[in-house]
């Protein structure tokens, strides 16, 4: 049994309701869940939430809600990992056979279901504990600066200043979408970044956080130019 898990809890605070705030025409939560049923990957799609305006957008868009998220994992200081535990230990106690586990954000209108089948096929090869979006940086990371408290400029790393940028490694960041793990991986809570992990590699055009007002304008931006693509 496969089951995809959408946390989203009710007490966002830099965007107020981000989760069912209307995101060209519909809840954001919406893409998240209409991409996890056209994917035919999942059994169950389970929005993991302790609010129950949250659960009512999220059935009406063809999620289930079987339990409301405990108080003590819904506030600010609640990890991921918190949330997926007690979801997993839910299933547990309800005698369901569970093999694989999608970790799906509720703030991700560029995901397909096209990236959770490949991050589902990866996850069946050897070895494989976890499977997640990424993307890589736009910029050589070896290159980066930092400033002093007075402003002065120096590099994080300066044997990297003469390097050409051809001949750095290309470095790859979270892209805050997905995350395909084995049971077991999740309620032993090992390291998803490590060498047990694979990444499905997004175009940087399909990656955009979504944690502040100025975020959002700019996903709705990038989203209507990718609309006018199709």
């Amino acid at each position: 049994m496969k089951v995809a898990i959408i946390p989203a809890r009710g007490g966002s605070k830099r965007i107020p309701r981000k989760n069912i705030k209307l995101f060209h025409g519909k809840p954001m939560i919406a893409y998240s869940i209409e991409a996890a049923l056209a994917s035919a990957c999942f059994d169950k799609v389970i929005v993991s939430t302790d609010d129950m305006e949250i659960a009512a957008v999220a059935k009406q868009y063809g999620a289930e809600v079987p339990f409301l998220r405990p108080v003590n994992i819904s506030d600010d200081y609640a990890t991921t990992m918190d949330v997926m535990q007690h979801a997993i230990e839910w299933f547990v106690q309800q005698g369901w056979d569970i093999k694989a586990v999608c970790c799906l954000y509720a703030t991700a209108p560029f995901v397909t279901p096209e990236y959770l089948i490949e991050g589902y096929q990866k996850l069946q090869q050897r070895n494989v504990e976890f499977t997640f979006s990424a993307a890589a940086f736009s910029f050589p990371i070896q290159r980066a600066i930092k400033l002093s408290n007075h402003g002065a400029v120096s590099m994080f790393d300066a044997s990297q200043e003469q390097v050409r940028s051809q001949d750095l490694d290309e470095a790859y960041h979270d892209a805050g979408q997905f995350y395909w793990g084995r049971t077991e991986a999740f309620l032993e809570r090992k390291s998803i970044f490590a060498p047990h992990s694979r990444v499905v590699i997004l175009p940087r055009t399909r990656v955009q956080d979504i944690d502040t007002p100025e975020d959002w304008l700019f996903a709705e931006a990038l989203y209507s130019l990718l609309d006018q693509r199709v």
